[in-house]
């Protein structure tokens, strides 16, 4: 006999299904079903802030375009992958959220970090993956920041 289990937690409904120990935990964020655009970006942050590339790329859906204004639109969550792989080599970074804002399928991020930089994130999510990033930001301020080469 299978038995059900409902239980509120905040804005979560979660259902567990057993019989007689647990076999599945199902996680309904706000009861919709999907995660928010805000929560999304919260998670892509603490993500970033452990520098893995693995784990943020998990965020984008497989057709994702990432575009850095100070960089070139980077297309594909295989291509976004490699971009973040090549960032946390070379740099160590760090965000700390200032404000994250919603608006429907749009979250904007307001960021700084420990040494000073500071930049924002405009995140457009579908089907709980992000499929537009466009970030604003100094790009040679963060070059000088990280003793970096900058492009001539």
């Amino acid at each position: 006999m299978w038995y059900v289990t409902k239980i509120l937690t905040g804005k979560s409904l979660v259902i567990i299904l057993y019989f007689p120990v647990i076999l599945s935990v199902m996680l309904f964020s706000n009861f919709g079903g999907s995660m928010q655009p805000k929560e999304l970006v919260e998670l892509w942050v603490k993500a970033f802030n452990e520098g893995d590339a693995n784990k943020i790329s998990s965020f984008y859906a497989e057709d994702a375009v990432n575009h850095q204004v100070a960089n070139e639109p980077v297309e594909g969550k295989a291509a976004i992958y490699s971009m973040f792989a090549a960032e946390f080599a070379n740099a160590e970074m760090v965000c700390i959220i200032e404000n994250i804002f919603q608006d429907g399928k749009w979250a904007i991020l307001e960021w700084k970090d420990p040494i000073g930089l500071r930049g924002c994130g405009f995140f457009q999510i579908e089907n709980g993956l992000i499929v537009f990033q466009r970030g604003y930001w100094d790009k040679l301020s963060f070059l000088k920041a990280h003793d970096l080469p900058i492009p001539q």
